[in-house]
């Protein structure tokens, strides 16, 4: 199966989160929430589907499992693949941000410039302000 370009939003965040080092998954759920300023806030039935198709594409596996208060807490990290894969959608989003960056710095400098010499609008004979003479 081969992982989707462009990445959604929660896979980039559950990668990016694990590109640091492993992690369990409440550990993954308070990373992407860190990282997307609570905007995106993982429910664990949502993370662990996430998880399982991310390791079906090659993208993460199991780093190692440990019992904790008799809970059994899984670890995750990212693979060669993942790393790959993570970094391909960062130098896409990182294409994007500069070319909108650069179209937005254009418009600032045609904005800044036409404000001085731009004429005022006409205004349509036919329009007259509310409460004007008629």
């Amino acid at each position: 199966m081969s992982t989707p370009v462009p990445l959604r939003e929660p896979t980039f965040l559950i990668l990016t989160a694990l590109a640091r080092e492993p992690m369990h998954g409440y550990g993954i759920v308070t990373e992407v929430a860190a990282l997307s300023d609570g905007r995106l806030s993982l429910r664990p039935g949502t993370l662990y589907g996430a998880l399982d198709r991310l390791a079906d594409e090659g993208l993460v596996e199991p780093d190692r499992e440990e019992i904790v208060g008799g809970r059994l807490r899984r670890y995750y990290r990212l693979t060669d693949s993942g790393t790959a894969a993570l970094t391909a959608e960062t130098e896409r989003l990182r294409r994007n941000v500069e070319a909108a960056s650069q179209r937005l710095r254009a418009r600032g400098a045609r904005a800044s410039e036409g404000s001085a010499t731009r004429p005022a609008p006409a205004v349509h004979p036919a329009i007259r302000l509310a409460g004007g003479p008629a």
